[in-house]
């Protein structure tokens, strides 16, 4: 989020929720976080995949978010690797 990047993880995502945005990060903390509290919501996206330049994390995120975005509706986890995207539904168990 804008303007964010002193808050919380738990701020960032209530104000995800809050605004019906998706959380996109490299940071696992998030998962942990939506597992811990059964949330539904928000989506969050975690790119694990390391030393992209601003361009190519552009194009990763459009790539993902077309070939998910059904399930970003409904509220996902998703990683995304080199190997690939894995979504997860929430809540997660």
């Amino acid at each position: 989020m804008i303007g964010m990047s002193n808050s919380s993880d738990q701020a960032i995502l209530e104000h995800a929720e809050a605004e019906d945005s998706v959380v996109i990060t490299l940071d696992s903390d998030f998962h942990t976080i939506l597992a811990i509290n059964q949330a539904v919501r928000p989506s969050v996206i975690r790119i694990r995949i390391e030393g992209l330049k601003g361009q190519e994390v552009a194009k990763l995120i459009q790539q993902v978010v077309s070939t998910t975005a059904n399930d970003i509706e409904s509220g996902a986890a998703v990683t995304v690797t080199e190997r690939g995207i894995r979504v997860r539904k929430l809540p997660l168990a």
